[in-house]
């Protein structure tokens, strides 16, 4: 027997949500407070598994061309039981992902400018991934051929996190609040780690601060040489595509992670 097929995901999603094995959808969260304002968040209509609330000002993110991405942080009560350690990587996973998107788009800075925009990101959620049920469903899907797997209710984690571009004068110029929750049912990977989901869902958060901020006429451009982001590690990493292929499982040590001190750190 096989999995059904990825489109025909909404449909199953629809159904096992109906008899409480899943929900697609994840919910909104509570505004964290960390965005200097909410009142221009808007509700993105028909996404299926991410909540999504964004605004951006067309003519002021058109004219904004260099920013500089201040390090993300965690909001006060945003990761409960979850070691520092693992804090760090989350928040580290984060700057790396958001300064990919955001160098497609925009001329990154290695540091603050005067008459530059800034970018400000805070984690205001984590979900931690349930390590046992995780390498159970690990096993199951290697036996099981197809893009669908199914883990354990209590093993899947998520990210929540909010984002804002400033420009040079500290006036809101594009905003997000964003979540996203892995799901029984779904192509979501699995992992031993405690933070896995979310390590993971930094990186669509990264792709979503991209679309949110960059102005609709904008191109994603070559990246630059040299890479702006290269001090955040790799942009491709083919140890963790292995792993995964492999083992079923997502495996933080194969992606390039590294906590976001030891990074910061390094920097010159």
């Amino acid at each position: 027997m096989t999995r059904p097929s990825a489109v025909r995901l909404p449909a199953l999603c629809a159904a096992l949500s109906m008899t409480g094995l899943a929900a697609c959808q994840t919910a909104p969260v509570a505004n964290a407070g960390f965005l200097t304002g909410y009142d221009g968040l808007q509700t993105r209509e028909g996404t299926l598994r991410a909540s999504i609330r964004e605004h951006r000002e067309e003519a002021a993110a058109t004219s904004v061309e260099a920013l500089y991405i201040e390090p993300s942080a965690l909001m006060p009560g945003g990761a409960p039981g979850i070691a520092d350690s693992d804090v760090a990587l989350v928040l580290g996973e984060v700057d790396r992902q958001v300064c990919y998107e955001l160098s497609e788009r925009f001329t990154v800075l290695a540091n603050p400018e005067t008459g530059a925009a800034r970018v400000r990101a805070a984690v205001t959620r984590i979900r931690p991934t349930g390590g046992v049920g995780s390498g159970v469903s690990a096993v199951a899907s290697a036996f099981i051929p197809g893009p669908i797997g199914v883990r354990p209710p209590g093993s899947t984690g998520g990210l929540a996190a909010e984002a804002e571009l400033l420009d040079a004068s500290g006036r809101q110029v594009a905003a997000l609040a964003w979540a996203r929750d892995a799901n029984v049912v779904g192509a979501d990977t699995p992992s031993l780690s405690r933070v896995g989901d979310a390590l993971q869902f930094a990186e669509v958060f990264g792709d979503q601060v991209g679309d949110t901020f960059a102005p609709k006429e904008r191109k994603v451009r070559e990246i630059p040489e040299p890479d702006p982001c290269a001090r955040f590690g790799p942009r491709t990493s083919a140890g963790g595509f292995l792993t995964r292929l492999v083992t079923n499982l997502y495996v933080p040590e194969t992606q390039g992670v590294a906590p976001q001190a030891s990074r910061e750190a390094s920097r010159p």
